[in-house]
């Protein structure tokens, strides 16, 4: 399954290189040069993990990780400078998942973000999701709305689930089926709007409450 990840950082070199070496590893890097550019980003897509630079111009790493916890459970790795200490207990006390030390190799790099991600699989095993009315078991991969359970296929489960986790973000039409972890399925965006149209009718979401088209984008599951 392809990554997509967002690196917030102003130094572009680092991201170019960071960039060549990701994308052969199935990672797909968004570059966004300082904090504000970063919150931007994650409002209007979507994003596996967040590689955060502390030392930056206008909005610093510390108030931006605290304003994307105020939103989102997104795995976030600070990027700190070597020897700080109070910045990375300060980052991990705060919300942050893991940190790396400049410099650093894209290798290590690499390691890390699949280990961050991995910890972040094995805490949802056993997570409820619920967003509204609409409930979702993880581990037993059950769909309630209120007290009525519904009935889903298995693509439509994760496709719910790639949803409640991003809540009040828009998911693009193209990345939904990757974000859902189903990029074994082949199907194009018009397949995807049908299967999403069924979930919408099981869930009694006529018209659409919770899952909302963002016309020429993709979909949102409403926060509320």
């Amino acid at each position: 399954m392809t990554l997509r990840i967002l690196i917030v950082d102003d130094d572009a070199r680092l991201f170019e290189l960071l960039q060549s070496y990701l994308e052969p590893n199935g990672v797909v890097s968004v570059h966004a040069e300082n904090g504000r550019r970063g919150l931007e980003a994650l409002a209007a897509s979507a994003f596996d993990a967040v590689l955060l630079d502390v030392m930056m111009p206008e909005l610093d790493g510390l108030k931006t990780l605290q304003k994307i916890r105020d939103q989102s459970r997104v795995p976030v790795i600070m990027l700190t400078a070597k020897g700080d200490e109070t910045d990375r207990v300060v980052g991990l006390e705060m919300g942050a998942d893991d940190y790396l030390a400049k410099p650093f190799s894209p290798r290590e790099l690499l390691a890390r973000l699949r280990a961050v991600l991995r910890r972040t699989e094995l805490a949802t095993e056993k997570e409820r999701l619920s967003v509204g009315e609409v409930s979702a078991d993880l581990g037993s991969r059950r769909v309630s709305v209120g007290e009525r359970e519904v009935e889903v296929t298995g693509l439509e489960f994760d496709l719910l689930v790639a949803l409640m986790r991003r809540a009040g973000r828009v998911v693009p039409r193209a990345a939904l089926l990757e974000l859902a972890g189903r990029s074994d399925v082949n199907v194009n965006d018009r397949a995807v709007d049908v299967h999403i149209s069924h979930l919408r009718k099981k869930l009694g979401d006529d018209p659409p409450r919770w899952i909302k088209t963002v016309r020429g984008v993709g979909y949102t599951m409403a926060k509320a």
